[in-house]
């Protein structure tokens, strides 16, 4: 059964990081555009971020450039999600998604995601 498991959510301060990862089972990640997106509470959910399978990024929120990045490990069918300097406002759950594709795709175009994990940034 083909499924995403992301790890790695929790409480940190604000200004502390996270390294969230999405671990693939049942398929191979390689020729797949991953992204991560994240709902916080009251809100609908939106596009973060995105690799391409040639390792290209691509932000959908430009409030996450310069603190967020996303990376992939293909040998491990896994890709990370790294958060440095979170502030209160990324508290959401986070999603990893998988997209039929190499290269980024509009953020609707995700055709496997992951059960979603909690981040909370609080004092």
């Amino acid at each position: 059964q083909a499924q995403l498991v992301e790890s790695g959510g929790g409480l940190v301060q604000p200004g502390g990081s996270l390294r969230l990862s999405c671990a693939a089972s049942g398929f191979t990640l390689d020729y797949y555009a991953i992204g991560w997106s994240r709902q916080a509470p009251g809100k609908e959910r939106e596009g973060v971020l995105c690799i391409s399978s040639n390792f290209t990024i691509a932000y959908y929120a430009d409030s996450v450039k310069g603190r967020l990045t996303i990376s992939r490990d293909n040998a491990k069918n896994t890709v990370y999600l790294q958060m440095n300097n979170l502030k209160p406002e990324d508290t959401a759950v986070y999603y990893c998604a998988a997209a039929s594709r190499r290269s980024c795709p509009p953020y609707s175009s995700y055709d496997r995601w992951g059960q979603g994990i909690q981040v909370t940034v609080a004092s």
